[in-house]
């Protein structure tokens, strides 16, 4: 019963800045691609901030679930929104902004929530009866944005990274450099049971937390 107990806490603190940051990630995808003229994401209504048009039965529910069952902390994806790159003018410049629009919808949440934390902590009063679990939230929330942020930018087929180098490569290269998608589950594999993305999420934690630091000395 105190494992159900816990696990349901940690759902509830950890959810929400989960759900918000891939519905975020998603949305600005789809937002960039309409912007620049490829209106197919909104035609199949994932030019929402819904997190019911994003969901992935596995990457959404099953894989965040398990982790936190685990106490592993939560992590997971949404399905990817659907680009038809024949209706770009420019092709190079629509996909990498296409492709950056969704690490930045992250960065931009981090920093949303590096504020409202140092609000909590500079303008409420810690025996407010919520304090505990509002700040867990907002935590969780930057660590969440930060590393999809950083992972989603890393330049390794197929994630958003790899997507804005190819744009500056020819088109011969492209094929090539693409083609590594053929190993990006061994890739995975290295990069979770290695050292690699603890190092590439250092000196961005760093620079979240620094955002706290300053909003709440603005705020003080």
């Amino acid at each position: 019963m105190e494992f159900i107990t816990d696990f349901i806490l940690r759902i509830s603190i950890m959810a929400p800045g989960f759900l918000m940051a891939i519905s975020f990630h998603e949305f600005a995808h789809a937002w960039v691609a309409n912007y620049y003229g490829d209106p197919t994401a909104k035609a199949r209504g994932r030019l929402t901030l819904n997190p019911a048009a994003h969901y992935d039965l596995f990457g959404t529910i099953i894989l965040p679930f398990v982790l936190a069952a685990m106490n592993l902390g939560i992590f997971g994806y949404a399905k990817p929104v659907p680009v038809d790159s024949r209706h770009f003018k420019n092709y190079r410049r629509s996909i990498f902004w296409v492709s950056f629009a969704g690490p930045l919808a992250n960065l931009v949440l981090m920093t949303v929530s590096a504020l409202f934390l140092a609000i909590l902590r500079t303008k409420i009063s810690p025996t407010f009866f919520l304090f505990e679990e509002f700040t867990s939230m907002l935590i969780w929330s930057i660590y969440i944005n930060i590393f999809l942020a950083v992972f989603n930018l890393i330049p390794f087929p197929p994630l958003d990274g790899s997507r804005m180098l190819s744009t500056f490569l020819s088109y011969e290269n492209q094929i090539k450099f693409e083609s590594l998608q053929n190993y990006s589950f061994l890739f995975f594999i290295v990069l979770w049971t290695t050292n690699v993305f603890s190092y590439l999420l250092v000196p961005a934690q760093k620079i979240g937390w620094g955002m706290v630091g300053i909003f709440v000395s603005m705020l003080s």
